[in-house]
């Protein structure tokens, strides 16, 4: 996307290369911090060797996410050594959730930002070099106004985060304490930024948030998220708009309504339900149970025939039988979700959760996850065989990284990097634009069809 609507200050330019790590609500932030640095006269590069600022925005969910951010802290690191001029800086949730810890532990790198002060870093790049190396005292960043992004999607995508912070409090996760509070952004600048968005050449607009469903609930009589989708669903430019990470207790009428109103909206529904034992999601301290999860998933149906359904689970939580998982396993067989993400339990300090006994070994959370996923797969071999033969509209993306003789696109029931897509071996198709194929073979996880042309 051309960030046409950034305004820089003329100077001889630094040069910055990024890194942003975990979910698309990171991200956000770290298009926000490109952004600003650029307003402030910086240029992003996409080599690291040739940057006077080398950026990690990291994540902190679980400990790989911890650990995939030092190796990629250490990397930079080792690219920079021979360079004391270039700056590392290190934001996000790993310097909000340690602090003091990674100052004593990486002195390589040169400054640490939390997760409520990143916005304040041109600024704090200006300042002479001290010892003070951490900046983590902000109170909650509220998102007020439209932000500077500098997009790191591709240019007919983009993320849009409606609301930070999660007011819920299960007790395996750390999100509160690093995040803060639930804070919806305020809808006119949800708009403001969404409209510029669309007039850079988005096309499909992407919501996010901790839990999207949720926006507006802090503050009564505030618009909802159903009222954020008629807004957005108005404005042109956008082909597709897509909810991620909803709250299977917040499905309400009025968001369903909302949604088979407006066809910009697509049927897609991410609804991490993590378990489906009673005993277990009240050990979580998830706010609903099986009966809620089933109820919810019917109302869906009736609303949006043919939606798409995704979902997370989680295997070898505390206390965890093998009965608690053949509940889940028999769960995920009979709703049938389109996409199911399976992790297994991490005891974060902390967390309620770590002080939960009895602890399930993580061999057998592993086999639980395996036994999910295999059961998962047959789902969705059927799902995608009965769409060979069948024309679809598909958003095509671009040039496969597997093949040069290759695009590939997506489906609308399927959200970027985590739902599959579809290998497009025949026909002319541009980048951004939904074009009609027909689907001549399934994968696992994706299809293969051929663009049909006019005429045929």
């Amino acid at each position: 996307m051309n960030p046409k609507f950034l305004k820089t200050e003329k100077r001889n330019p630094k040069t910055v290369f990024a890194v942003s790590l975990g979910c698309p609500k990171n991200l956000v932030d770290t298009e926000i911090i490109l952004g600003r640095l650029v307003q402030a006269g910086w240029r992003v590069t996409g080599a690291p060797a040739a940057a006077d600022l080398l950026l990690v925005n990291t994540c902190a969910f679980i400990e790989p996410a911890c650990q995939e951010a030092v190796d990629a802290i250490l990397d930079l690191a080792r690219l920079k050594a021979d360079r004391p001029e270039v700056r590392l800086v290190v934001a996000g949730c790993l310097v909000q959730r340690y602090r003091e810890e990674l100052v004593r532990d990486l002195p390589e790198v040169d400054l640490f930002i939390g997760v409520n002060d990143f916005p304040d870093l041109p600024a704090i790049l200006n300042r002479p070099r001290t010892q003070d190396r951490l900046f983590c005292q902000g109170g909650p960043y509220p998102y007020a106004a439209p932000e500077p992004r500098y997009p790191a999607t591709p240019p007919h995508l983009a993320y849009l985060k409606i609301a930070e912070g999660c007011s819920h409090r299960c007790t395996f996760c750390l999100i509160p304490r690093i995040r803060g509070p639930l804070r919806s952004r305020p809808l006119d600048t949800l708009v403001v930024e969404a409209q510029r968005l669309a007039a850079a050449g988005v096309r499909e607009l992407i919501l996010v948030a901790q839990d999207t469903t949720a926006y507006g609930r802090e503050a009564p009589g505030q618009p909802g998220i159903a009222a954020l989708l008629r807004e957005l669903a108005a404005l042109d430019g956008f082909t597709w708009i897509r909810l991620l990470y909803a709250h299977p207790a917040r499905i309400s009428p009025e968001l369903l309504d909302a949604m088979a109103a407006n066809p910009r909206i697509l049927p897609y529904l991410d609804l991490p339900i993590q378990h489906a034992h009673d005993d277990i999601l009240r050990r979580m301290g998830r706010d609903y149970r099986r009966r809620d999860i089933l109820d919810a998933l019917r109302r869906i149906r009736e609303a949006l025939p043919g939606a798409t359904l995704r979902t997370t689970v989680m295997t070898g939580f505390p206390g965890e039988t093998e009965a608690h998982f053949q509940t889940l396993l028999d769960f995920v067989q009979e709703a049938g979700f389109n996409h199911l993400g399976v992790f297994f339990y991490y005891p974060e300090a902390g967390t309620p959760a770590a002080r939960l006994t009895p602890a399930a070994p993580r061999r057998e959370a592993r086999r639980r996850a395996r036994l999910l996923k295999a059961a998962q797969a047959h789902i969705v071999k059927a799902r995608l065989r009965s769409l060979v033969g069948t024309t679809q509209k598909v958003l095509v993306e671009g040039v496969s990284p597997e093949s040069d003789y290759l695009l590939t696109g997506r489906l609308a029931g399927q959200a970027p990097e985590i739902d599959g897509q579809v290998y497009i071996t025949g026909g002319i198709g541009r980048v951004g634009e939904l074009h009609a194929v027909r689907l001549t073979r399934a994968l696992p996880y994706d299809l293969v069809g051929e663009i049909i042309q006019e005429g045929e």
